[in-house]
């Protein structure tokens, strides 16, 4: 295959700020809707006369369809070129939108939902290889910092801009809401953009299907094991199964075909392995986290829903904050340093949601969500930016969304493993607990002179205590986790090693 031109940069710089802004609203859009329908359910679930397991499609149905077509948004790129599959996408994207908010039965929803999800897909990939192509080397950090400003506030900002409109209008308006932005996008991509080579690709469906069946069944399984109890339902079961034989014949075949559809080339480049790996890693730590706080809030602290999202908001203020900053860095100072110093923020807000009570009051959660904010934004940018510095420019579309496919698979599974520690930790907390409920101890509650009531409030206290602890364990658990990943950064290439390593063509 001859290898793809990218020379978009000096063709576009005229309308950078432009693209960029495009960018960066196209991002939002399909970051915001990852987490913004959350906080609507029990309304949806209400007006549409379903039942708390039928609801779960809504998120599983969006979750799963992008995740099955994000590998093939490089084929799609590098075949059709990134101006048509940006159009196709915002359109798709925002009209699935408008109808998910016009839907009258959970099927429409459904179904909606996965339109959405699989129109949605390219945006950010495509948005990432977009920058790498607009901005000079010299200024890829200040592109990634852009980047990452959607990618990371849509999510942040989502519980809290989706429970004001579900409080204040309808659950419809978390959807209605892309409408209007999705028009800007589509008008700024048709006047700004700049048209990119494409050419005619082979395309491996038996590779594409074996990705696909194994990251959507992975996806399914991760999303409702928390509610079939695990391996304790056959369905769970068998939804493993077939995501480890699918991922087994997938690698079996790209091990063995001329032309497979993900290209090994890509993975023998250190800093992009190393990337991947980093980017699992962030994205287990900020979804986990964005999971576990707003239940904590509400059902421990009180909190509603609005005022969950306020109190969380810090968080998103510590990223954009962190990113502008760091934008600027990137380049000056080695990026290996930069990521370290984020890597020990993100852990030191972790160590002290550790220390988080239900007697403590707000500044705990605002203080160590700003630290944790900045430490995930001083990570991102240096990180991105690094995982594409010695990959060629003509597998940028293809790296772009397994970057981004890697990073939804580890919030995936960051989420499910954190939902079912806590489960399972409550479990084991409330019995012991439970263990030195002595009748003295009752007696002094008055329990054994009352009715049933104050023994049940009394086991409801217990249970609350263990509750607190399982979500202690868990971000504990995650302190862990960020203290391990920094030993990564040794893989990894300095900026200068980067720019300097040559670029070999790789050939179809």
């Amino acid at each position: 295959m001859s290898t793809t031109a990218y020379n978009t940069a000096s063709n576009s710089a005229s309308h950078r700020g432009m693209i960029t802004v495009t960018i960066m609203l196209a991002s939002i859009l399909q970051a915001l809707d990852n987490t913004i329908a959350n906080v609507a359910l029990p309304r949806m679930q209400g007006s549409l006369s379903a039942t708390q397991d039928q609801m779960t499609w809504v998120l599983t149905s969006y979750i799963v369809a992008a995740a099955i077509l994000t590998p093939l948004t490089g084929w799609l790129a590098d075949r059709y070129g990134r101006k048509p599959l940006f159009l196709v996408s915002i359109i798709g994207f925002t009209l699935a939108s408008a109808l998910c908010g016009a839907a009258q039965s959970l099927s429409q929803i459904v179904v909606f939902r996965v339109l959405q999800g699989a129109f949605g897909a390219a945006l950010i990939p495509m948005s990432q290889a977009v920058l790498f192509d607009t901005y000079p080397r010299e200024q890829h950090g200040r592109a990634m910092a852009l980047w990452g400003i959607g990618v990371v506030l849509g999510p942040t900002l989502g519980p809290m801009l989706g429970g004001w409109l579900t409080d204040n209008y309808s659950w419809r308006w978390v959807f209605y809401i892309n409408v209007p932005f999705g028009v800007l996008a589509v008008l700024g991509v048709l006047t700004y953009f700049p048209d990119t080579q494409h050419t005619k690709k082979h395309f491996d469906f038996l590779g594409f299907a074996m990705l696909g069946l194994f990251v959507g069944t992975l996806q399914i399984m991760l999303d409702r094991g928390p509610l079939k109890d695990w391996f304790n339902s056959s369905e769970i079961k068998i939804e493993a199964v077939v995501a480890a034989l699918a991922f087994y014949l997938f690698l079996t075949h790209i091990l063995t075909v001329e032309r497979p559809f993900v290209r090994l080339a890509m993975y023998r480049d250190r800093n992009f392995l190393t990337g991947n790996v980093l980017i699992f890693v962030v994205g287990i730590m900020l979804f986990a986290t964005l999971a576990l706080l707003p239940p904590l809030l509400q059902d421990l602290l009180g909190y509603s829903v609005f005022q969950s999202g306020v109190v969380t908001a810090p968080s998103g203020a510590g990223t954009l904050i962190a990113m502008i900053v760091v934008g600027r860095l990137v380049g000056r100072v080695d990026s290996r340093l930069i990521i370290g110093a984020g890597l020990a923020l993100t852990a030191l807000s972790l160590w002290q949601m550790t220390q988080f009570s239900l007697q403590m009051d707000m500044s705990p959660v605002i203080w160590s969500g700003l630290i944790r904010g900045f430490g995930v934004g001083i990570v991102y940018v240096p990180m991105a930016a690094l995982a594409f510095a010695t990959l060629q420019p003509a597998l940028r579309n293809e790296g772009t969304a397994l970057f981004n496919l890697t990073r939804n698979v580890g919030s995936s599974i960051g989420i499910s493993m954190v939902q079912a520690l806590f489960v399972s930790n409550t479990q084991v907390a409330h019995a012991s607990l439970a263990s030195h409920v002595t009748p003295f101890v009752a007696l002094s509650h008055g329990v054994a002179s009352a009715t049933g009531s104050a023994a049940a409030a009394l086991n409801g206290e217990v249970t609350r205590q263990a509750a607190m602890i399982a979500y202690l364990d868990d971000f504990q658990l995650m302190f862990i986790m960020t203290l391990l990943a920094i030993p990564l950064l040794l893989l990894v290439r300095s900026t200068s090693a980067a720019r300097a390593q040559p670029k070999t063509v790789v050939l179809e």
